[in-house]
């Protein structure tokens, strides 16, 4: 079966199912003149052995389960991450600082990325910082760090090409995802700013979208992803109208998946998203807090 391609000039992208929705995701690989590089390693890679075959880097755009699932097909091969989330990749313990889950699911976490997503830590990946770029023959590649996501999430941007892979801000209806322990809002929400004025012919995301190749629908499908936080803010303090809420309240009520979700991750996601919130909306004097009561300020 073959994997539907897009190409631009020395960039292929290959989408996974449902152009590359979760558990899926999108494929790109650089074919410079000097270096091939893969952007991430997500499950459709194990469908693309020949086409991997010879990569010399892999550049992970940030470190999820998702986005490694195929990096036990290049074990000779040099493995990239940004230096904020490096760690993540180096070792089993340091994935799962990232997703920062209660202590009690470790086991399972851990068991659930291995089978489903073939995790194998690489002890030998090296840190990249923000802006570094490689020149791999004819094409260059630049990491723009776009933090929020994770702490090391990254663009990353092909020229003269003009594609930018943005990985998991992934224009989806779903929304920017904030959930885990090194997660940020106020990143994230700085990153979408920075990312209007980043100029690009083509936009990749990790998952749901696939390929943009117009700048207006791309601004537009920006604006409604963004939305999603004002969105969810709202829906919270429209709980505490209604009645002064403590943590786990909010927690029960769920703001970001719906109640029969059930992933491991779902009541720690609600958790690291609502406390971001209402830090937020505490800072700006919107909710006020008393003894672990939360109500609004008017």
């Amino acid at each position: 079966m073959n994997t539907p391609s897009l190409e631009f000039g020395q960039v292929t992208i290959y989408l996974g199912a449902k152009n590359g929705k979760y558990p899926d995701g999108n494929q790109v690989v650089v074919r410079g003149s000097d270096t091939k590089v893969v952007f991430d390693t997500p499950l459709v890679a194990n469908n693309l052995k020949r086409e991997l075959k010879g990569t010399d880097m892999v550049i992970l755009g940030h470190v999820h389960e998702d986005h490694t699932a195929g990096i036990h097909l290049l074990p000779d091969s040099l493995v990239l991450a940004h230096e904020a989330d490096v760690d993540a990749i180096r070792s089993m313990e340091g994935l799962l600082r990232h997703y920062g889950l209660p202590p009690k699911l470790n086991a399972q976490m851990a068991q659930f990325v291995t089978d489903e997503f073939f995790f194998q830590p690489r002890p030998d990946a090296k840190s990249y910082h923000s802006e570094q770029s490689w020149d791999v023959g004819r094409s260059t590649i630049t990491a723009l760090h776009m933090p929020g996501h994770t702490g090391g999430h990254c663009a990353l941007l092909v020229e003269p090409e003009g594609v930018l892979f943005i990985g998991d801000i992934d224009l989806s209806g779903f929304g920017p995802y904030y959930g885990d322990g090194c997660s940020n809002l106020q990143d994230f929400r700085r990153t979408l700013d920075r990312l209007k004025e980043i100029e690009a012919k083509a936009w990749v995301t990790s998952h749901h979208k696939g390929v943009i190749t117009d700048r207006k629908t791309f601004l537009d499908m920006l604006r409604a992803f963004t939305a999603k936080i004002d969105d969810r803010e709202a829906a919270i303090l429209r709980v505490i109208g209604e009645k002064p809420s403590t943590l786990h309240d909010l927690v029960t009520h769920r703001f970001v998946y719906p109640d029969w979700y059930e992933e491991l991750w779902a009541e720690s996601c609600e958790i690291y998203t609502i406390t971001q919130h209402l830090k937020e909306l505490q800072g700006v004097g919107a909710v006020l807090e008393n003894n672990g009561l939360y109500r609004l300020a008017v």
